[in-house]
């Protein structure tokens, strides 16, 4: 089984036009661009990428578009529904548009007891071949995949291969690791705590600010995987990252990284309701932070030399 979870995979957005319908021609340039500046792979169909308000027909064009556009690198969309059924669906349709594995993310809507969740992550998992992520966010989705949970769902399933851990706890990344068999690989899922998830040993990130700054994302993570070697340029450009960072940890995460997206001339930064783009005080904070980062943007190929 290739294993395609490695690196930094940005959870990209999707973009819409106009009118709101998905903007495949954009997405296209988007994924090019991310992979040209050194991603590793391409994460679609997830909370960055709105999944929840795309159709079944759009999910699959959007996996469909990212396939032929990323060219060979992996493409690991999110899957997520209100019901088993619709996952397990999603997960065919997704392998059959030439995913290299899927992220499983717990039902939206409900939540419920570990019986419950570990029958609907059991069914999508089981639903293809496919090498799968388990995505674990418990303050977006109620649902809390510990440790002994995760060790007990890989026993069961050969083709659970890693997990997307965003519940800010890095300590749960060092106890994933050190489930039986040591097999399980583990990615950073909140972009604020990079550096530290991969101190932990984290061996990929799941990012969001890569989507409007790969090449700054792509050396920050290069960096932190060197260690104390790197520490002196990995704490700078950490230092200078930080405030856009944050803006992947809140409620409105999307509207922000789309914000900056288009600040930097990648997309725009519509969302579609329910969500709506920042208005304001909201907006003229986020473009302070954006203004600063932009008029102090250290020079990669120059911290690259150092490294």
């Amino acid at each position: 089984m290739i294993m395609p979870f490695n690196g930094v995979m940005p959870a990209v957005t999707t973009p819409f036009t106009a009118d709101l319908e998905v903007d495949y021609s954009s997405l296209t340039r988007q994924v090019r661009l991310l992979l040209e500046h050194g991603c590793s792979g391409i994460v679609p169909c997830g909370s960055l990428g709105e999944g929840a308000t795309l159709s079944v027909e759009e999910k699959s064009r959007v996996i469909a578009t990212c396939v032929a556009s990323a060219e060979g690198a992996p493409v690991v969309p999110g899957i997520a529904a209100a019901s088993t059924g619709e996952a397990v669906a999603f997960a065919r349709v997704a392998h059959h548009a030439g995913a290299a594995g899927l992220m499983v993310l717990p039902p939206y809507i409900y939540s419920s007891d570990w019986r419950e969740m570990s029958a609907h992550v059991s069914a999508v998992i089981n639903a293809t071949p496919l090498p799968c992520m388990l995505y674990n966010n418990p303050p977006a989705y109620r649902t809390d995949f510990t440790p002994a949970l995760i060790a007990e769902l890989a026993g069961r399933h050969p083709n659970l291969v890693a997990v997307k851990e965003s519940s800010g706890d890095v300590r749960r990344i060092t106890a994933i690791l050190a489930t039986p068999g040591n097999r399980l690989s583990v990615g950073v899922g909140l972009d604020d705590i990079v550096v530290e998830g991969i101190a932990a040993g984290a061996t990929f990130w799941i990012a969001g600010l890569a989507d409007a700054m790969p090449t700054e994302s792509v050396l920050l993570f290069n960096l932190a995987r060197q260690g104390e070697r790197a520490q002196a340029q990995t704490q700078e450009l950490l230092r200078w990252f930080l405030p856009l960072l944050r803006f992947d940890a809140g409620i409105k995460f999307v509207q922000l990284i789309k914000l900056v997206q288009e600040r930097v001339g990648i997309c725009s930064a519509r969302v579609r309701p329910p969500r709506l783009e920042v208005a304001g005080a909201e907006l003229a904070d986020a473009n302070e932070v954006i203004n600063r980062a932009l008029a102090t943007r250290p020079s990669v190929a120059r911290m690259a030399a150092r490294s």
